[in-house]
């Protein structure tokens, strides 16, 4: 997924919990499903920066060539500017973009 066009909001947003709750039935449950879902993205964004940043590194050990490169800067803050994953996913879970199940309740249904 493309996390530069998410329209997840930058900063802290004070949310009504029972519309978090509705699709689960359970507060927990959802911030559970938030939680993991924020782990995921961030876990994405983390190897997409390093990817990017790798083809920056230098391989040589010498002090003396170390210089300011303003394209790693300016990476850096784009992803520094980025809303955090935990905001991400909290917007994808209110779209109803994330797909969750829970085995245990499936089992129980069954039975």
């Amino acid at each position: 997924m493309d996390y530069k066009k998410t329209n997840a909001p930058t900063n802290t947003v004070t949310r009504d919990i029972m519309n978090l709750c509705k699709d689960t039935g359970n507060i927990y449950e959802s911030i559970a499903i938030i939680g993991k879902r924020a782990n995921q993205i961030s876990v994405e964004i983390k190897q997409e920066l390093s990817k990017k940043l790798q083809e920056f590194a230098s391989h040589t050990d010498n002090l003396d060539e170390v210089f300011e490169n303003r394209e790693q800067i300016e990476i850096s803050r784009f992803y520094e500017k980025m809303p955090k994953p935990s905001l991400i996913a909290t917007q994808e879970f209110i779209e109803g973009k994330v797909y969750f199940r829970n085995p245990a309740a499936e089992t129980s249904d069954e039975d």
